[in-house]
């Protein structure tokens, strides 16, 4: 019986994606949390004019942590946000993304500080796509919808005012 036991839950815990020490949320895998993120409209603005997407939200870790891996496809006008509880630095990377993406980072008034595109990746080592400046969050997009727009450093992208806190 204690061997069953200990199997089962050195079972459980090789099965997640998770780093040690951190839990899904009861019920749930990190890939469950992230397909749960809410989808607000975010708009982005230049010298050209102003353009909304709908995007999903990533504001906790096991979001935050998951983003877009798996997906197969995003449309046309969507993307992920993320959001941190304050400044961060270091990059993204693309580890079981399946689709070129484009990332904006941008600071805690919404401008953007620098856009990268970055390769799907899905064996390692998966490169690091690093801004090389401190940022509050970033956005993610089809690979080239920033050039289609034009979208460069200098813009500003607006989140509604009601979301909920980061975690």
């Amino acid at each position: 019986m204690r061997l069953l036991l200990v199997t089962l839950l050195l079972a459980a815990a090789c099965s997640s994606s998770l780093p040690a020490g951190e839990a899904a949320p009861a019920g749930s895998s990190a890939g469950e949390a992230a397909s749960q993120a809410h989808t607000v409209a975010l708009t982005l603005s230049g010298p050209d004019g102003e353009y909304t997407l709908q995007v999903e939200v990533a504001d906790d870790p096991d979001e935050r942590r998951y983003g877009l891996m798996e997906r197969t496809d995003l449309a046309a006008n969507a993307g992920m946000v993320f959001r941190f509880p304050g400044d961060a630095d270091g990059g993204f990377w693309m580890k079981n993304t399946r689709i070129p993406l484009s990332i904006a980072f941008f600071d805690n008034r919404g401008e953007i500080l620098r856009v990268l595109d970055m390769e799907p990746c899905t064996a390692d080592p998966c490169p690091t796509y690093d801004p090389e400046v401190a940022y509050r969050g970033a956005l993610e997009v089809n690979q080239g919808y920033f050039d289609e727009l034009g979208v460069e450093e200098g813009w500003q992208l607006r989140l509604p005012d009601d979301l909920p806190s980061v975690r």
